[in-house]
């Protein structure tokens, strides 16, 4: 059995997806380690490649592949060059790569390039946005596909990818939220400094084809946040062109009812997120993780576009103030039954059930295109 699997990861997000398979396949005996890039490099954003080294028994190997204000492309380019050199390196038999970030489309580029097995999580779905460009573009550089849904797989399937390189999991993260998180609400509050244990949940990414109007976008959202007279916990953007503005509408909030912060261990987020009164912003947990826990929210602006079928998610432009004080007067607190639409929370478990069969590594890295209605 081929014992070295690599993760790429380059944010706290995707790591939060990728960490439940990675323990998983460290439990089942396969070597483990880490690619970290990206966000977690940076001070701004909460250093978070501090949290990848907390996990035990994985190898962890970094990479700085930006500065503050270097264009995707700059960022797509150095990553490339480093990974490169990492690779030729240390040789994994798998690399695997999650999402729609320009770090995981430099991996998937380079193990392309160099016959490199490399496996693509949460591929297949649909934002309306360049990150979903992206997102496509990663499943036709690799070679094995673990996506969350039915609809995802047939999506990949459509792009030319062979049926039996295609498993749908469910979304990992879902993972963590099923079971107890291991912390209480009061140990989040402690950590986190948060002073009100009736609040809502915010996360505000910009979109890096309206780069143009983010500013108008924060201004107006957390505007209509602030008008409320309400509490928010609000977890700080991403590095995506644009977060400059929105970091500007945020130093703009009162503190005493604004607890802005620049990531959070992902089990303090569950336990965050199962004891919020509501969520409002364009992050993927707000039409994923959100409607499996039960929890009302509203997606904001196109960064989601079609993801969300839950009867939990809502949606409203940035700039439609009426329609955002009209969802937090009605759904404030507010609880739905479960949504299981992205899996159940047993996506690792899968996961390793399909790394210990045979036919995984045997499978030829030299790809054709297999028609969808063949």
């Amino acid at each position: 059995m081929p014992q070295s699997i690599l993760f790429v990861t380059g944010t706290r997000a995707d790591f939060g997806k990728l960490e439940p398979l990675a323990i998983a396949a460290r439990d089942a005996g396969f070597d483990v380690a880490f690619f970290v890039t990206g966000m977690h490099m940076l001070d701004r954003y909460g250093l978070t490649k501090l949290e990848v080294q907390r996990t035990p028994g994985v190898g962890v190997h970094e990479f700085l592949n930006q500065r503050p204000g270097d264009p995707q492309d700059m960022i797509l380019a150095k990553t490339v060059i480093g990974f490169s050199d990492f690779i030729h390196e240390h040789a994994p038999d798998l690399v695997v790569i999650h999402g729609d970030r320009v770090e995981a489309l430099a991996c998937a580029l380079v193990c392309a390039t160099n016959y490199i097995r490399c496996a693509h999580v949460e591929g297949g779905e649909v934002s309306g946005t360049i990150d979903e460009i992206y997102r496509h573009c990663n499943s036709k550089l690799a070679s094995h596909h673990f996506v969350s849904s039915d609809d995802a797989a047939r999506r990949v399937m459509a792009l030319g990818e062979a049926a039996g390189n295609i498993h749908a999991i469910g979304s990992p993260e879902l993972d963590f939220h099923a079971g107890p998180s291991g912390v209480t609400i009061a140990d989040v509050r402690a950590r986190y400094a948060i002073p009100f244990d009736n609040f809502g949940i915010a996360v505000f990414h910009p979109v890096t084809s309206e780069t143009a109007t983010m500013a108008v976008q924060a201004r107006s959202l957390f505007g209509a946040l602030d008008a409320s007279g309400r509490n928010f916990v609000v977890i700080a953007p991403n590095n995506d062109p644009g977060s400059a503005d929105i970091f500007a509408a945020l130093d703009a909030l009162p503190t005493g009812r604004f607890r802005v912060l620049p990531s959070m261990r992902f089990a303090h987020f569950s336990e965050l997120m199962k004891n919020a009164a509501c969520m409002v912003g364009n992050s993927s947990a707000g039409v994923r993780e959100a409607p499996f826990i039960g929890l009302p929210s509203l997606d904001i602006g196109t960064r989601q576009t079609n993801r969300a079928k839950a009867s939990s998610v809502f949606f409203a432009d940035a700039t439609d103030t009426a329609a955002i004080a009209g969802f937090l007067a009605d759904q404030w607190g507010q609880r739905y039954p479960r949504d299981d639409a992205f899996g159940g929370g047993s996506a690792a478990g899968r996961f390793v059930a399909v790394l210990q069969e045979p036919a995984f590594w045997e499978a030829p890295l030299q790809k054709t295109f297999h028609d969808a209605d063949a």
